[in-house]
């Protein structure tokens, strides 16, 4: 499961999230009442609400915030319509990243990912100009406490899963996308609701940064992405040492 690894280590230097609680439960927000809308606003009887809900408790959302969000989706009149928006482009150090977006104003989200990528060392690029530096792929996210790592193995594989990682937090398990709700389904049965279960974008070839100014200056740039109302997501191909890492973090 190369390419999880790098997208983790991001994290560490954010350490404090609650100062982004505000901002991660009004994304969260957002994934639940589109869950809903697309489908039966109960959980049982939607699997993408059910990881949506799944996703929220696991940020700590407050009960209330979930259920007005489903709430929201019955609120059809004057609501607003979400599409998803993917942007590509290059970050400080030439590292490859895509930028996954739902937006109700194409032009607003364009126009904030664009002046980012502008004033923090980027260059967008074309549609398709650094996918094929990735690979579409499943993903199916448990934490450690769940099963053994060989009880994992075992069940993920048998239900279809390409490829299995366990490390000191979660199992990590990766599918072809279209085995992707296929695989979820038949782990529930056995695990229970994963604590996430999405598409994703695994990097093929990566981008070594070894000077502490790039790495800083890109970590900065991937930080005012995510920070955006409307980015779901930031994939990128960047490899960084835990030692420059933990360089950074002080």
């Amino acid at each position: 499961m190369s390419g999880h690894s790098q997208f983790k280590n991001i994290m560490y230097r954010k350490g404090a999230q609650d100062a982004k609680k505000a901002r991660v439960f009004a994304k969260l927000a957002r994934d639940i009442t589109i869950a809903a809308k697309s489908g039966m606003p109960e959980p049982d009887k939607n699997p993408r609400l059910r990881l949506a809900i799944q996703a929220a408790r696991a940020e700590s959302m407050p009960k209330d915030n979930i259920e007005r969000a489903i709430a929201k989706a019955s609120q059809t009149a004057g609501g607003a319509d979400y599409v998803s928006m993917r942007y590509e482009g290059f970050g400080p150090g030439k590292v490859a990243v895509i930028v996954e977006a739902m937006t109700d104003n194409k032009n607003r989200t364009a126009g904030n990912v664009r002046t980012i990528f502008g004033k923090r060392g980027g260059v967008m690029g074309e549609t398709g100009s650094v996918t094929f530096n990735f690979e579409r792929i499943g993903f199916i996210q448990y934490p450690l406490a769940t099963a053994d790592a060989d009880k994992m193995f075992e069940s993920a594989l048998e239900a279809g899963a390409n490829d299995v990682a366990t490390d000191e937090e979660h199992h990590d398990i990766e599918t072809l996308p279209d085995d992707l709700n296929a695989v979820t389904e038949a782990l529930e049965k056995v695990f229970g609701t994963p604590s996430a279960s999405r598409l994703e974008w695994k990097p093929t070839v990566t981008t070594e940064i070894t000077d502490e100014e790039t790495a800083r200056k890109l970590l900065d740039f991937i930080d005012a992405l995510e920070d955006d109302d409307d980015v779901q997501k930031v994939y990128h191909n960047a490899e960084i040492s835990d030692e420059l890492m933990e360089k950074l973090a002080q």
